[in-house]
């Protein structure tokens, strides 16, 4: 099963070749809106970095709790499946990358708001 995470993360070269990486079409989409300069290029394209990383990380943490569900299913019910699901050390990690990405969109989000500001002002 295809979380929403994964979709959005998924083959991300083979689909910008059919036009189909939705990341990469709201990239587009954004770009449309902003002026035609140098900063807003290097925006989008950190802006784009910075959303893959983030559903990437989201994608790693979904996992680990799909994980813990598994561990409590009837057949692989144990107090050591219980531990092994409880230690997963990358979760943590990737927690922290979620925030940092969080973060740096939300920086980036509001640079685009500005850029889009001048752009209607101009």
């Amino acid at each position: 099963m295809t979380t929403p995470a994964a979709a959005l993360v998924a083959a991300p070269a083979t689909l910008r070749r059919v036009g189909a990486d939705p990341l990469h079409l709201a990239m587009e989409r954004l770009g449309h809106a902003l002026p035609e300069r140098t900063d807003s290029t290097v925006l989008l394209d950190f802006l784009e970095d910075d959303l893959r990383e983030g559903l990437e990380a989201l994608e790693d943490v979904e996992a680990h709790f799909t994980d813990v569900l598994e561990a409590l299913e009837p057949g692989t019910l144990s107090p050591l499946a219980l531990i092994q699901a409880g230690e997963d050390q990358l979760v943590l990690q990737r927690l922290e990358v979620l925030m940092g990405a969080v973060t740096r969109v939300r920086r980036r989000l509001s640079q685009a708001a500005g850029l889009m500001r001048q752009a209607t002002t101009t």
